[in-house]
């Protein structure tokens, strides 16, 4: 059980997310929530606030008849629910209702009591609204998917809910649910706000750190198969570049490779003296996609370190419009839903994940071609070669799914098109960048279990399953109780699919 109290940590958030762990709300957050609301519902009666008594974004310069108010409420939010595409991952919805459940429970919001108990069962209960990727423009906050989130809170719209795809007034009937109590702000605290950019984001985070794990370890696993020489990832090597990141990812390689029997020492090698070749058979340096890999996975890991930090703040930030501050007795108008800050990152981070696609695709390279690593057969092929593939299919897949990533990952944080008659005239773009780099996530993913299929190809091919470490020992027994060790070609779509499975779920 994670209760919403002061500061909601992002392991704990993770939590609620990916464990299914539930929500409790307490009483601290209760009495912010009350008081917020009982003041701005005073504060309110002879003053003109922004989205309680006027209209919204261009049409705040009409004042809204008191008669009226409630239902500005609901024209907002049924207006607005117009978003379009897919429906948004069930796991990116959850995320966005444990965000704007934790910015509204800030007591900055001035929100009924209702809206925060329900939000807490739609995610105890695994209730999904139905939330299209295609919307917001990430600068009144993330206004259309929030809207559809809103609409399902005032019992209206659709819900994903035991694998299907219900009415929400259906599915509230079942679980004895009543629908919000709107009352002052409720449809624009739920919609002004940043919170759908800003769950997608800690799902990325929570994914990308997946992805770094496992290309260090296939990092690791290639550099054994091609016995490396271990000097690229020494301490004494990595400290004299004053990067945390690459240090940590050299410390980490070195500790997964401490029990090998294949990488190699270069002072028994080279440093003998007792070579006297004038051209050597070996190389004195391996290639850059296995020599440099602290280097380049040393930016991912601190890219994604920063990032995890900035969501972390953004979703204990209140971030809508206006700020109700009830200690000093005072509304502010200004513009906290705007989402640069969550745009800038998620392009931070596909760039990043990226690159990490990019070393793992010539790793892949490095293993297709016989002529370059000089020891496998061509495509780690283990059957008849002319009549027999090998991975030759699945590299072309390989490529043409980083090269997606890498057209994905041109900048959204510099894309603005001014709307809502230029009221929004510059706008961050920032739920778009976060569903565009859960993609290159996902891509990501794929590119990497091509590459562990190879590796583990590779290791039977050289019959070294018992001299790589054992942190590749156990990759390599895991991969095969995925895919068998083949020499006749077959459809490898299946066997993609669930090495891939297999990494985005450990």
């Amino acid at each position: 059980m994670n209760t919403i109290h002061e500061y909601l940590s992002l392991e704990e958030f993770e939590a609620v997310v990916f464990n299914n762990n539930k929500v409790a709300i307490s009483e601290e957050v209760l009495q912010r929530v009350n008081a917020s609301f009982d003041f701005l519902k005073e504060f309110s009666e002879n003053k003109v606030i922004y989205g309680v008594n006027t209209g919204f974004g261009p049409m705040a310069q009409y004042r809204i008849d008191d008669a009226d108010r409630l239902q500005l409420q609901y024209n907002l939010i049924r207006s607005h629910s117009s978003g379009t595409g897919k429906p948004m991952n069930p796991t990116f919805v959850k995320a966005a209702i444990l965000a704007r459940l934790n910015t509204l429970s800030l007591g900055n919001s001035g929100v009924h009591p209702s809206l925060i108990h329900l939000m807490k069962e739609l995610i105890n209960r695994d209730i999904t609204p139905l939330i299209f990727e295609h919307g917001g423009v990430g600068a009144s906050g993330d206004l259309v998917q929030l809207a559809h989130l809103a609409l399902v809170l005032i019992g209206e719209g659709e819900v994903f809910y035991k694998g299907e795809r219900l009415e929400t007034q259906e599915v509230f009937e079942i679980e004895g649910l009543k629908p919000i109590n709107v009352e002052i702000r409720e449809g624009l605290a739920l919609m002004n706000g940043t919170s759908v950019m800003t769950g997608i984001g800690v799902v990325n985070i929570h994914n990308a750190k997946k992805v770094l794990d496992w290309s260090v370890k296939l990092s690791c696993a290639i550099n054994e198969l091609v016995q490396a020489y271990d000097d690229h990832l020494s301490a004494e090597l990595n400290n004299t570049k004053l990067h945390a990141g690459q240090q940590e990812i050299a410390a980490k390689m070195r500790e997964n490779l401490s029990d090998s029997k294949l990488v190699r020492k270069r002072e028994d090698h080279l440093y003998s003296g007792n070579n006297s070749e004038t051209v050597f058979k070996e190389k004195v340096q391996e290639y850059y996609s296995l020599r440099c890999v602290p280097q380049i996975l040393g930016p991912v890991k601190e890219t994604i370190d920063s990032v995890a930090a900035i969501l972390e703040k953004e979703i204990n930030s209140a971030n809508d419009n206006p700020i109700i501050d009830v200690a000093n007795k005072h509304v502010w108008h200004g513009g906290n839903f705007h989402g640069d800050y969550i745009s800038l990152e998620m392009d931070k981070l596909k760039i990043v994940v990226t690159k990490l696609t990019m070393l793992a695709e010539r790793q892949l390279n490095y293993l297709m071609n016989a002529k370059i690593n000089e020891i496998l057969p061509p495509f780690v092929n283990m059957g008849k070669l002319g009549f027999n593939f090998g991975m030759q299919g699945t590299q072309f897949t390989a490529v043409s799914t980083t090269a997606e990533s890498q057209t994905l990952s041109n900048p959204m944080y510099v894309h603005s098109i001014p709307n809502n008659n230029d009221n929004q005239d510059i706008v961050s773009m920032g739920t778009n960048a976060a569903c565009i780099t859960a993609k290159v996530i996902e891509n990501a993913f794929e590119v990497l279990a091509i590459e562990a299929i190879s590796i583990v190809q590779a290791i039977d091919i050289l019959e070294q399953k018992d001299k790589i470490s054992s942190v590749s020992r156990e990759l390599y027994d895991d991969i095969r109780k995925i895919i068998p060790t083949f020499s006749q070609d077959q459809a490898m779509y299946p066997f993609v699919q669930k090495v891939k499975d297999h990494l985005t779920n450990n």
